[in-house]
């Protein structure tokens, strides 16, 4: 964060916990709002975990959570509209491949055999 440095130019300096602290309550009193550290922490933790290129254990490390199974249990959330809209594609791509007509079964194989082989062959 950039500060003023003892009346003089702008320099940047780490912040410490008690004065970022102090940022968040005066932005919460102008905006009304009552947001924490913690929640920019799972904000970010969450939108790491939803993207492809990361690893949970990439989050893990970055949470510095001692088990996978917690950063996973809080973070392998989504949306219900998303997996019912995965599991809908997936229904209506099987119904597709049942729809299709069967191939001729080759001389010489019983075409019962193969259905129990391989499920509906008609």
């Amino acid at each position: 964060m950039r500060r003023r440095n003892h009346g003089g130019g702008l320099v940047r300096q780490p912040v410490d916990y008690e004065p970022l602290r102090a940022v968040f309550r005066c932005a919460n009193d102008r905006l009304g709002s009552n947001w924490s550290m913690h929640d920019l922490r799972h904000t970010a933790a969450l939108r790491m975990s939803r993207d492809k290129s990361l690893t949970m254990r990439d989050v893990q490390t970055v949470l510095g959570h001692a088990h996978l199974s917690t950063t996973a249990d809080i973070y392998m959330v989504e949306e219900d509209q998303q997996v019912i809209r995965r599991v809908a594609d997936f229904l209506s791509a099987r119904d597709e491949i049942n729809r299709r007509p069967a191939p001729p079964v080759a001389t010489g194989y019983d075409g019962d055999a193969l259905s129990v082989l391989f499920g509906k062959t008609e």
